[in-house]
């Protein structure tokens, strides 16, 4: 009976806790707190949490690979492989990243960069962050596709960040995608201090003219030109800006309705739970405990902390170029944290002056984010991938 005892109890997770497995979940139960009880990105949170929490309990298995059996002939499995394991191949072959893409792409209206071009320039600068970062991360000892990986963090872009960490530095997949996120959900937070030290009290007051109203025609015809412009360009950009363009011409060309419906909301929901919960399942004690993860979160914040600035500065710089117009709260939004960087930009504007509406001109800026990052993204891979 002893022995029976013994045996159940070595079968139990509990048996085989160690310290790395108690910090995983408190890392973990971190994470669920603030997607929860404080509603920071809970879609993305929440499943990456829950992840966390998962690949962390002893003896679930649910990232085991399968075991193979190879004979002379043939190859059989031998032992088939955890859940986990397998919905993450959608992660670590490229696929999961860019149909978030395709359903951001259907929620996305380009029209406030449309009615104002020169916004693209804001939504470029911002991406100065992955550049600067790339740099220090090399200087840091990162080999350069691992530089690479950390950068992209600048953006504040989780599908960019997952797609390219899989393409060039798989082993840091975990980390980087929990920065990102997590940087992701604290926009509110880490944005506004940078924005207000570099601006003046009078520049946070300007409030902007109303944008020009956009056709029906121009917004058909831009995801088809800006995919003809950027994937000729750079083709290892393509299944981002791909997915990305064409998720807004279901939106726009009025005649696939059921596609853009499903592709905003059904498709988009299932594919944000398995990549949250599969990339939060790669966050065990080994991948994610050491020097390099602080190097990682450290170099993350310091790239989103530089993009949020970039942008700033440059619409300092058009302000005064075009006389007083451009107030340079809206330069923040250029990381591609879509709608909350925007957001932001509206809700610091609204406290220096409560009739001042900023968030259509953020936008602009904003969605020219996600295009950015996903511009670098193609740089970095057609360089070292």
């Amino acid at each position: 009976m002893l022995e029976k005892l013994f045996l159940f109890l070595n079968s139990t997770g509990i048996m085989h806790m160690t310290l790395g497995h108690v910090v995983m979940i408190l890392v973990a139960l971190t994470l669920l707190y603030l997607g929860i009880s404080k509603k920071y990105e809970p879609l993305l949170l929440v499943p990456i949490g829950f992840g966390v929490l998962l690949t962390n309990i002893p003896l679930t298995g649910l990232m085991a690979e399968p075991v193979l059996e190879i004979a002379e002939h043939s190859i059989h499995v031998k032992k088939i492989g955890g859940l986990l394991y397998y919905l993450y191949q959608g992660d670590e072959l490229g696929i999961f990243p860019p149909l978030i893409f395709m359903g951001v792409g259907a929620l996305t209206d380009f029209g406030p960069l449309i009615a104002n071009p020169k916004s693209i320039l804001l939504g470029a600068a911002a991406q100065f962050g992955i550049f600067t970062t790339f740099l220090g991360a090399i200087f840091l000892g990162f080999t350069y596709p691992e530089a690479a990986s950390i950068g992209i963090i600048g953006g504040a872009d989780g599908p960019t960040t997952i797609y390219l960490a899989s393409m060039l530095a798989p082993h840091m997949l975990a980390a980087t995608a929990v920065a990102a996120y997590s940087y992701m959900a604290l926009v509110p937070i880490i944005q506004p201090p940078i924005m207000k030290l570099l601006t003046t009290k009078k520049e946070r007051r300007i409030v902007m003219e109303q944008l020009r109203p956009v056709s029906k025609k121009e917004k058909i015809i831009f995801p088809i030109m800006v995919t003809l412009l950027v994937v000729m360009l750079l083709p290892a950009a393509a299944p981002l800006i791909g997915m990305l363009m064409l998720g807004n011409l279901f939106r726009e060309c009025g005649v696939t309705d059921r596609l853009a419906e499903t592709t905003q909301n059904a498709l988009i929901n299932v594919v944000t739970i398995f990549l949250g919960v599969t990339v939060g399942a790669t966050a065990t004690a080994a991948s994610f405990l050491n020097l390099k993860t602080l190097g990682i979160l450290t170099l993350g914040i310091a790239a989103f902390a530089v993009g949020t600035a970039s942008g700033v500065i440059l619409a300092k710089i058009m302000n005064k170029l075009s006389g007083g117009k451009i107030n340079p709260l809206i330069g923040s939004a250029g990381v591609s944290a879509v709608p909350m960087a925007a957001r932001v930009s509206q809700v610091v504007g609204q406290k220096e002056r409560s009739d001042n509406f900023l968030l259509m001109h953020a936008m602009g800026p904003n969605v020219a984010g996600v295009i950015g990052s996903a511009v670098a993204a193609g740089v970095m891979l057609s360089v070292f991938g």
